[in-house]
């Protein structure tokens, strides 16, 4: 058994139950709405699709980062148990949160000088992020070492491809990233916006299309042209989506009958409540390796 333990944050956007299986202890985000303040617990208290529904009814989430006495609970008691720990943040081209964790992470080595925590910035979010981390635990369980492991990610994270559209353009409205009558005008139109993850983990857009047919026969054009081997790609494939599981299903239907040699069939999640706050409903995200996100 490895000596030391992969831990995460909440917005690697899996399931409970997988983190639970995989030996995966995290930390998790906060989300505020109607005046409650709750943590991003994978969906457990408040179910995702009551989760959306109340965004589409009018409530308006905001977010906060892990905190550095979050860190502290995550990490200690493994630290604590003399095991080591590769910690894989969510990407610090949305968040705080990888900052926080390394002023956490210093004050913990200088207590446990004979012990190695590493932090790793993933440049990653929601599945994508957890596909990351699902790729680590598979190389873990295959007898990886510590080392090897944060070597490889910190080679590797930057082949991990995001790429997500939107059919519903009210919460991009309501916070302020296009205008009240670009909402309209896009609304009427069908317009769907696609999104990825550049280089330095943001979200940046790349195109518009118009339809929702349009868009998934382009998002899966994507992972034709910059997964590995293309075609012929022979890696897991994730997706997430806000409360719009037609639309991920078609998508995975796709990618199911474009690439033959996947490995298993494509594993859906939710978008969390932390991205979800940002998108709304109706967002569907695609992950796959591939060649280096180069801008």
């Amino acid at each position: 058994m490895a000596n030391f333990v992969v831990t995460c944050c909440s917005t690697a956007d899996l399931p409970a139950d997988y983190l639970r299986a995989r030996k995966l202890p995290y930390a998790s985000f906060h989300f505020e709405m109607d005046g409650q303040d709750h943590l991003d617990d994978l969906g457990q208290t408040i179910p995702f699709e009551d989760y959306y529904a109340r965004i589409a009814s009018g409530a308006q989430p905001t977010t906060s980062q892990v905190n550095v006495e979050q860190y502290f609970e995550l990490f200690e008691p493994i630290l604590q148990a003399g095991k080591d720990i590769l910690h894989l943040s969510f990407s610090s081209g949305l968040s705080g949160s990888y900052a926080v964790a390394c002023i956490a992470a210093d004050e913990l080595r200088a207590r446990y000088p004979a012990r190695v925590l590493y932090v790793v910035d993933t440049l990653a979010a929601s599945s994508g992020y957890g596909l990351l981390v699902d790729t680590v635990c598979d190389r873990r369980d295959k007898g990886a070492g510590l080392d090897e492991l944060y070597s490889w990610v910190e080679r590797n994270k930057l082949r991990l491809h995001h790429w997500f559209f939107s059919t519903d353009l009210t919460s991009y409205k309501r916070g302020g990233r296009i205008s009240p009558a670009a909402a309209a005008v896009g609304t009427m139109l069908g317009i769907c916006p696609l999104l990825n993850m550049d280089k330095e983990g943001r979200l940046t857009p790349r195109k518009k299309l118009r339809g929702k047919k349009a868009v998934i026969e382009e998002i899966v054009k994507m992972m034709e042209r910059y997964a590995d081997g293309g075609l012929d790609y022979s890696g897991k494939c994730f997706l997430s989506h806000s409360a719009c599981m037609e639309d991920a299903r078609a998508v995975a239907a796709l990618v199911g009958q474009r690439f033959p040699r996947l490995d298993g069939q494509v594993m859906i999640n939710s978008i969390g409540t932390v991205i979800g706050a940002h998108t709304g409903p109706g967002t569907v995200a695609l992950f796959f390796w591939g060649s280096p996100r180069a801008d």
